[in-house]
């Protein structure tokens, strides 16, 4: 039986071509494995690198083989109990099988291989997308955008066009040599016939006259150059404005006294996810952190991550201050407004419907989408606020994760790419 496979290397030794068909073909189990990876890894190790184990069984590669016709003979070695002619009975069940069993769970037989900590951030983050996210219009200092645009007859030796460039040498020599090559043909025609008739003087002279005639012809088609500067052509790249998608991520998150330790672990981990996903697939992306308990304030990436205070609860601080950032330096005609609550929600009970009215009033109207996570399993009055918004927007969801191992699959079902399948 003969197997075709193709190994052939590129770039420092790594077959890249047939890694990335690998990771196409089995994108699925890839995908389930990463998921299992994350949820027994830290928060902070997310951005690692991963052994991947796949059943030998699903990674069969197509082969060639000849078909077992006509009759055939073959010895086994070590037969004390069989003659020509006997039939052997199938193994009786839980006899058979070739492979080594191990205690570990796991059979000999599995596929490892390693994902890069790319390919891992890849798989990871694959489906997911910022929701409803627009082109807006060109700001002052707009994104530009290279693109072909024919040939010039100026520009960088990296850009030079051999194919074209010759081609332009080469009807150019025929243009300008197309005149002498028809009167060389001429004049060697007329050589030829003034040397098939009788010798004379008269005659001689007109041949050396001819032949005279020929070399400075030739001359001058050899004085032609093979490539001039003015047949090189180059790839012309112009610069053209785009529309930018500029987006802006909100996040809120509580740090109250009834905010323990543990659910501010939840919290954080939500964000730090929310974070790696924004920082790896957008480019030019604004991201501010607003810390709340009774006061809010914006504050910078380590602050947010790693201060601790605590206090009281007062959800609505942190919603006037969003409002006030989003009128006062993202206006919505320029920029796609996100944001992402995370809290235990318990809040002083009258400013519950507060809340609800800042989101449905001032804050929806300006945000392409808003996620609220609650970090905890009980239902808080901010929750039953929300809930009745929730129903009537679309721009609008909430999500429970009062587990370590929920922060992930809610992650995921809040921004997941339109259209996807849940």
């Amino acid at each position: 039986m003969q197997q075709i496979i193709d190994r052939r290397l590129a770039g420092k030794n790594k077959s890249i071509g047939n890694r990335e068909r690998f990771l196409r073909r089995h994108k699925e189990q890839i995908r389930e494995a990463v998921r299992r990876a994350v949820e027994g890894r830290g928060i902070r190790d997310i951005a690692q690198g991963e052994d991947i184990h796949i059943p030998r069984r699903d990674i069969s590669e197509p082969v060639f083989g000849h078909g077992q016709g006509g009759k055939r003979e073959m010895v086994h070695p070590g037969n004390k109990d069989f003659v020509r002619g006997d039939r052997i009975e199938r193994p009786k069940g839980g006899q058979g099988g070739s492979g080594q069993a191990s205690d570990a769970g796991g059979g000999e037989d599995d596929f490892v291989f390693h994902l890069s900590k790319e390919e891992f951030m890849q798989v990871f983050f694959d489906d997911l997308a910022l929701p409803n996210l627009i082109r807006t219009t060109l700001a002052d200092t707009p994104e530009y955008k290279t693109h072909r645009a024919g040939f010039s007859s100026d520009g960088t030796p990296n850009n030079l066009h051999v194919v074209r460039s010759m081609r332009g040498a080469i009807g150019r020599r025929i243009a300008l040599g197309s005149e002498s090559r028809r009167e060389l043909h001429r004049l060697e025609d007329l050589l030829v016939e003034l040397r098939a008739q009788p010798v004379s003087a008269e005659r001689l002279h007109e041949i050396e006259q001819l032949e005279t005639d020929i070399a400075a012809l030739r001359a001058r088609i050899d004085r032609i150059p093979y490539l001039d500067p003015i047949d090189l052509r180059y790839r012309s790249r112009v610069r053209t404005p785009v529309p930018t998608a500029k987006a802006v991520m909100f996040c809120v998150m509580d740090v109250s006294g009834s905010m323990d330790e543990a659910r501010k672990d939840l919290a954080k981990r939500f964000f730090i996810l929310l974070y790696l996903f924004l920082t790896r697939h957008y480019e030019k992306i604004d991201i501010v952190f607003i810390r709340h308990h009774t006061q809010a304030q914006e504050v910078d990436e380590h602050d947010f991550f790693h201060a601790t205070e605590t206090g009281g609860t007062v959800v609505s601080s942190a919603l006037v201050l969003m409002e006030e950032i989003i009128r006062a330096r993202y206006p919505r005609n320029e920029w796609n407004v996100y944001g992402a609550q995370a809290s235990d929600g318990d809040n002083w009970h009258d400013d519950s419907p507060r809340c609800r009215q800042l989101l449905e009033h001032g804050i929806l109207p300006l945000c392409r989408y808003f996620a609220y996570i609650q970090v905890v399993e009980q239902e808080q009055n901010l929750w039953h606020e929300y809930a009745s918004l929730a129903e009537a927007s679309d721009t609008f969801a909430m999500r429970k994760a009062s587990e370590v191992d929920q922060i992930y699959p809610v992650f995921r079902d809040l921004f997941r790419k339109e259209g996807a399948a849940k």
